[in-house]
């Protein structure tokens, strides 16, 4: 789902950091003053279990309902993000605002009742406990995220592509340490 940002804006670790937390406790107020669901994922929501950041990344990832997306979209031009789909985009889509690439994973029920999450070629499956959400606070920012046990399963999942699974990799060691 990564796409081209429209903006390109160098800056420091610590400064994308800095612009990606503002940003998620921005899309989070925005959600919950609307009364939307949505569930951090991800390497952020490793870092909201943990409590401190522990690696730099390269957006900030939530999950929302497909039918919750048109909504979810004003919301986000209003507050001034940029739509920035992908010919990669499957199961979601992106926005960028001020150096911080925000993506969506969409989610819809399947037949059978269970979450998933609806691609071009069939649907992918989503942890259904995932959307048992813990509110946590990392630096003063609140977010609802996907439960620790379903964040550590769906990182624990091997990846084709090298960079994600050595992010995973990272990051299940994280979680193997967080007292449960």
């Amino acid at each position: 789902m990564r796409g081209d940002a429209s903006e390109s804006i160098d800056v420091s670790r610590v400064e994308r950091e800095s612009l990606q937390l503002a940003a998620l406790a921005d899309i989070a107020r925005l959600l919950d003053h609307d009364g939307i669901e949505y569930w951090l994922f991800g390497g952020w929501a490793v870092d909201f279990h943990r409590g401190q950041v522990t690696r730099e990344h390269d957006d900030v990832d939530f999950a929302v309902w497909l039918d919750d997306v048109a909504r979810i979209g004003g919301l986000l031009a209003g507050d001034g993000w940029t739509h920035v789909s992908s010919p990669d985009d499957n199961g979601g889509t992106g926005y960028a605002r001020g150096g911080v690439r925000f993506e969506l994973t969409f989610l819809v029920r399947d037949d059978d009742g269970a979450v998933v999450i609806p691609l071009r070629n069939g649907s992918g499956a989503w942890l259904d406990d995932a959307r048992d959400a813990d509110v946590r606070e990392l630096h003063g920012v609140r977010a609802r995220v996907v439960t620790l046990d379903a964040l550590t399963r769906s990182k624990s999942r091997i990846r084709n592509d090298g960079e994600d699974a050595a992010k995973d990799e990272a990051d299940t060691a994280v979680l193997r340490g967080i007292s449960r």
